[in-house]
């Protein structure tokens, strides 16, 4: 993991120090303030303006912001992605540079729509590469499936008429923090972008109301088991939903989950046959699916979600076992 964790950093430092590299060299070539946003029907001719400190304090930090992101949450099947941000980024910010260079004037740069047909094709190789490099084990091993002993999956005392439902919420603090701190930013960065300086706070607003509003969203689940199966959805949304229905359904039982260690953090994570929604670690709901794979999610008072969900399943399917069967995962 640790390995992983360096590779998905390695385009962020490499386009950060080509970005400020860049800014080294060209520093007594570039106009100050520099042109940072550009008019659409105008010809691409410069309406939005930053000084040259702002906008190397802005962008370095936005290279930083996002390679912390992508650290944070990477995994082996989604290296390529964190390739493809960091040089779609910094080939945006370098060619912003370029369309400075030897400026008299910054309100008289302009700048081709073109620039983003560039950026991408910059981030596509740069994604290839980053593919490239999930195709070489001794550098990036694949993630291992971790043997789980089998047991016995519990059951509740239901009657054959009764009805029952469960439903518990599970919120994360720390999930809650971050994902405000990122709304706050974002929201309190589209004044300045709609009235007064676009660039860079229009990138601000995206990059926070895009990273943060998910964050506070999924920082919050309720998860219910009924008639309909196992539910988890946001608290503050109808979606996204995930839903296992009673007949995919093999058995349900207790699992005590440790976020970093099995699945290398929190949120929405997959691994291979496995996928989870972690706010922390410790109790976690997890449910063995007919087809093999495995879902958990950290809820408190999961044993009596897997006792119903095994019962109900067990009535769906017509009274068969919820037991899981010898050297079966759960």
């Amino acid at each position: 993991m640790n390995r992983l964790r360096a590779l998905a950093a390695a385009p962020f430092v490499l386009a950060l120090a080509a970005h400020l590299l860049l800014l080294a060299l060209w520093r007594d070539r570039l106009p100050d303030p520099l042109a940072t946003h550009f008019s659409a029907t105008d010809g691409g001719r410069a309406d939005g303006f930053t000084g040259l400190a702002a906008y190397t304090a802005i962008s370095s930090g936005l290279l930083l912001l996002l390679g912390a992101g992508w650290v944070a949450f990477v995994r082996r099947s989604a290296l390529c992605g964190a390739w493809a941000t960091a040089g779609f980024t910094g080939g945006l910010l370098d060619l912003l540079l370029r369309d400075n260079l030897d400026a008299a004037d910054a309100a008289e740069v302009s700048t081709p729509l073109a620039v983003f047909t560039v950026a991408a094709g910059i981030g596509a190789l740069a994604g290839l590469i980053g593919w490239g490099l999930t195709r070489l084990p001794r550098l990036v091993p694949p993630e291992p499936v971790v043997p789980v002993p089998p047991v016995r999956a519990p059951r509740l005392d239901l009657g054959a008429h009764e009805l029952a439902g469960w439903s518990r919420a599970a919120t994360s603090t720390a999930g809650t923090a971050f994902g405000t701190v990122f709304v706050v930013a974002g929201a309190g960065a589209l004044f300045p972008a709609v009235l007064v300086t676009p660039w860079p706070y229009a990138l601000i607003a995206a990059v926070g109301l895009v990273i943060g509003v998910p964050g506070v969203a999924l920082s919050r689940v309720r998860v219910g088991v009924d008639r309909r199966g196992l539910t988890v959805t946001p608290a503050l949304l109808p979606r996204p939903r995930i839903r296992i229905p009673l007949d995919e359904v093999a058995s349900a039982t207790v699992h005590d989950v440790r976020a970093v260690a099995e699945f290398g953090g929190w949120g929405y994570r997959t691994r291979p046959r496995r996928s989870a929604l972690l706010l922390r670690s410790g109790e976690a709901l997890s449910v063995r699916r007919t087809n093999g794979f495995e879902f958990l999610v950290t809820v408190a008072d999961a044993e009596t979600a897997a006792a119903l969900l095994n019962t109900l399943a067990a009535r769906d399917s017509g009274g068969g076992s919820a037991v899981a069967a010898p050297g079966e995962r759960i």
